[in-house]
């Protein structure tokens, strides 16, 4: 039994080997990336049993990610190599303050082989979470019938879908996205949001008035990421407010978003109180924007346990 499973694209990540404008930057490290992609390895670095839906290009890149992400401990039963579509392709620009530009060539996705009928239904029958974002509805329109039938799939053997808006403006138009999410929201169990996020989808920001139109939708778990000002979350008829943990640095923001999905999913998986949920989360979020990469930071649970004093570190 999989605790997740998930369904996107992932990417060779070319990260800068110096910060400032991209035109200036001279030199990259091959890196992997793909928020889907980074969260079913946040997931699996925590001691959760993930599984990833996905293709790849039959090529060099390909072959790279799919033994890295099976080197993470990560189920990959359903990614195939496809031949004739290169694999999806990123580079980052990363200023001296940590602030990131994506730059994406993914136009001819490997994704774009699959269909609805592709997704194994045994698959879903032995899982217990669906997680899904934006994302890859948003590299192309013909991604939206397979998530609808992935939906279809995880309620019929009773998994919790699991959302997170990631909305890439580069990718679609702010009304593409919220016409597209919007037909998602009332089939979600838990939401993971940004607020400006969900200021695109429903409307609002403010994180109380996100969660009461989310109540309204019938989400019943719903946490909302505010970045630097800590998080929102609401569950069992609580509504809780937790501040931010300040990391050590920042240097990289890409992947701390996916890291703290991650987080909120362990917690309700280990039917821990929403504070200490998302006080973990935060925790998660805090640490990966100290590392350069999309999922290098991502941590360990014991590295979390430890960050936490709920372990005692011993350094020599």
């Amino acid at each position: 039994m999989k605790d997740v499973i998930t369904i996107g694209d992932a990417m060779i990540a070319f990260n800068p080997v110096s910060t400032g404008p991209m035109r200036f930057v001279n030199a990259f490290e091959k890196r992997i990336g793909g928020a889907e992609l980074n969260f079913a390895i946040g997931c699996a670095r925590l001691g959760l049993k993930s599984g990833w839906i996905s293709r790849l290009g039959n090529d060099e890149f390909g072959k790279f990610i799919r033994n890295f992400v099976r080197g993470e401990g990560i189920d990959i039963s359903q990614v195939k190599l496809m031949d004739g579509y290169p694999t999806s392709l990123n580079f980052k620009e990363i200023m001296e303050d940590g602030s990131v530009r994506t730059f994406y060539y993914r136009e001819n996705s490997p994704t774009l082989t699959m269909t609805p009928g592709d997704l194994d239904e045994t698959y879903f029958e032995e899982a217990k979470i669906l997680h899904i974002t934006g994302i890859f509805p948003a590299i192309d329109p013909k991604n939206i019938p397979i998530i609808e039938k992935a939906i279809s799939l995880a309620k019929k053997h009773g998994l919790k879908i699991s959302f997170d808006p990631n909305i890439r403006l580069k990718l679609w138009s702010k009304e593409e996205a919220k016409i597209a999410l919007s037909t998602i929201l009332p089939n979600v169990d838990i939401l993971l949001a940004g607020d400006e996020e969900m200021d695109i989808i429903l409307g609002v920001s403010d994180p109380k008035e996100i969660i009461e139109k989310s109540k309204e939708l019938g989400i019943s778990y719903i946490a909302v990421k505010q970045g630097e000002k800590g998080s929102v979350g609401y569950f069992n008829n609580k509504l809780i407010e937790v501040p931010p943990i300040k990391p050590r640095k920042v240097v990289d923001t890409v992947g701390a978003g996916d890291g703290f999905d991650a987080g909120v999913i362990y917690g309700i998986l280990h039917e821990w109180p929403l504070k200490k949920t998302l006080e973990f989360a935060n925790k998660i979020g805090s640490m990966v924007v100290s590392v350069s990469g999309d999922n290098e930071g991502l941590p360990y649970l014991e590295d979390v346990q430890m960050e936490l004093g709920e372990i005692e570190r011993i350094e020599r």
